[in-house]
């Protein structure tokens, strides 16, 4: 590719509401450009980067067997409302104007109902499909260039299994795809667990990357490897420490009191001395739950214990169910179902909401005073809890998630009559799994993992073009002429080539360039080096530079290129 003939639009700067680093150098670097709020159109150059990462996907998915589908994006709402998924995504998913269809945001419905029409026996099973295609959700916040925008490019797969076994052997298949996938796009990443949301299923696992523009939080051992998303990270955690005696229970007039500090400050007790009590809906009966001190109720985990549809108490629905407000809550003398974490288990001394505004109890024995209280893993993880496999220290990170695999099991088949006859002749519903890549999201989190103040350091493994052949004065014969040559031979040799033949611009502005586009080696013709019969390279990563022969310069090329 000739820079002179290409539609690679650098800038020095970029817009002030690009923040992360893959946002404002995809945009310096000409590869995209925005159309409206979290909608971006891809460029020659970002598009280019986008065609390779799908040639490594279909590599590793057709090699576990997958077969390539195109979904229309335009979905009857009424197939989605058989999974009661229009709910469930609620103002996330765009509605035609007319309301009678949707933008599909993923295709679990879709897949499920052609295999409905044409799976008909075990024979037919299993089956891996999968598409890449444009997917739409209505980000409220669309934010971080195309790490979360409204229309977005994924990958997504689905299994069809007879069994659990066998949905067992198509999700590991899929975790080891995308392991092979994300080394071969030269990321580094992790794996977590993680909640299955408004996907259901019985089991997740995201593939993240550590960012600081990350999205998701994540705890991470580094002794023994153990990682998890927040929503569902665990951590050990040993019984409360018991006070050697427990005093009475006794009211305390709290004025004006609301908050866990507020109540710590007035009484001037450590905030795990208090029982922050919460109120949900479980299946529209209300349940209080019970925190230490500052904690906050993890919601996901939350509905992972009760199961059901679950939802915060509203503000005006609390004087009702308990007689206070917030802030004056608390378990003693309640009809309520009451939960509290683990945290809490055999904990006394403790204060929490009288159930009386302007009022608190005080010495609150959970073994005395709470004998049918249920107690579950409720809390988030927080940095330097000791690991729940090794006890080692957690680390809590930002992370940005690159993919996402689920056991769906027999949800959308069963709503969508996808059945077969097995072996016996008898009627059973097809086990799925469904597994997602954010094609952007890899090209973005290559640039937020390999870049400087100069601008991108693509890995060699995936980059745009290999080699950026520079020519510093392409008004000088000879060194137009030796860079044609160059040209020619490395696209005649298979290495992929930028060549910046511009003859109207300085060289210090195409040194800037090369290094703002990030190819891993730079190939400079220069008249000092060139009347050695010489050419320099420079190394993107390192900044090293090498003076080499113009005959081994083919040779260097492939060595430092395609050698490990």
């Amino acid at each position: 590719m000739r820079l002179s003939k290409a539609f690679i639009p650098t800038t020095k700067e970029a817009p002030a509401d690009a923040v992360i680093p893959s946002h404002i150098l995809m945009m310096r670097a000409g590869m995209i450009r925005p159309l409206a709020a979290g909608i971006y159109s891809f460029l020659p150059l970002g598009y280019r980067m986008i065609k390779k990462v799908c040639d490594i996907i279909r590599r590793e998915m057709d090699a576990i067997g997958g077969q390539e589908f195109h979904l229309p994006a335009l979905n009857p709402k009424e197939i989605w409302e058989k999974t009661n998924r229009v709910e469930a995504f609620g103002d996330i998913l765009f509605h035609v104007k007319n309301r009678d269809y949707v933008l599909a945001p993923t295709h679990e419905e879709i897949i499920a109902q052609i295999a409905a029409d044409h799976v008909k026996s075990y024979r037919d099973l299993p089956q891996i499909w999968y598409q890449i295609q444009t997917k739409f959700r209505n980000e409220p916040r669309p934010r971080s260039g195309v790490i979360r925008g409204r229309q977005f490019l994924m990958k997504d797969s689905y299994s069809l299994d007879r069994d659990w076994e066998g949905l067992d052997r198509s999700y590991e298949l899929h975790a080891e795809a995308y392991r092979r996938i994300f080394t071969a796009c030269g990321l580094k990443f992790f794996e977590v667990g993680a909640s299955t949301g408004a996907m259901g299923g019985t089991g997740s696992q995201e593939f993240m990357v550590e960012s600081d523009a990350g999205e998701d939080t994540c705890a991470i051992c580094d002794n023994c490897g153990y990682a998890a998303n927040v929503e569902v990270a665990k951590a050990k955690v040993e019984d409360y420490p018991r006070e050697e005696k427990s005093e009475e229970l006794h009211e305390i007039y709290t004025p004006n009191v609301r908050t866990i500090d507020e109540l710590s400050e007035f009484l001037k007790i450590p905030t795990t001395k208090c029982a922050k009590s919460r109120v949900y809906i479980h299946n529209g009966n209300p349940v209080l739950i019970l925190m230490l001190g500052n904690d906050e109720v993890n919601e996901e985990k939350l509905v992972a214990a009760l199961g059901g549809k679950v939802r915060p108490a509203h503000p005006e629905e609390l004087m009702e169910i308990t007689g206070a407000d917030a802030g004056s809550i608390g378990p003693i003398n309640t009809s309520l179902r009451v939960i509290a974490d683990v945290k809490l288990r055999h904990a006394n001394n403790m204060v929490s909401g009288a159930n009386k505004n302007d009022y608190h109890i005080g010495g609150i024995d959970f073994d005395r005073d709470l004998p049918n209280v249920e107690y579950f893993d409720l809390h988030f993880v927080n940095a330097g809890d000791k690991c729940v496999q090794c006890e080692s220290p957690l680390r809590v990170v930002r992370a940005i998630e690159l993919g996402h695999i689920f056991k769906l099991g027999t949800k959308y088949s069963e709503a969508l009559g996808a059945k077969f006859l097995d072996e016996r002749g008898e009627e059973q519903p097809i086990v799925m799994g469904s597994y997602g890549i954010g094609v952007e999201r890899i090209v973005a989190c290559l640039i937020e993992q390999n870049h400087d103040e100069k601008g991108i350091i693509w890995p060699k493994e995936i980059a745009p073009f290999k080699v950026h052949l520079i020519g510093v004065n392409m008004k000088n014969e000879e060194i137009k002429r030796t860079c044609e040559k160059l040209y020619h031979e490395m696209i005649e040799n298979d290495i992929e080539v930028l060549y910046d033949d511009r003859d109207d611009v300085s060289a210090g502005f195409k040194f800037n360039d090369a290094d703002l586009l990030g190819m891993p080696l730079q190939v400079i013709v220069g008249e000092k080096n060139l009347s050695m019969n010489k050419v320099e390279i420079k190394f993107r990563a390192t900044g090293e530079k090498k003076i080499v022969e113009l005959g081994m310069l083919l040779r260097t090329i492939q060595d430092e290129l395609y050698l490990p």
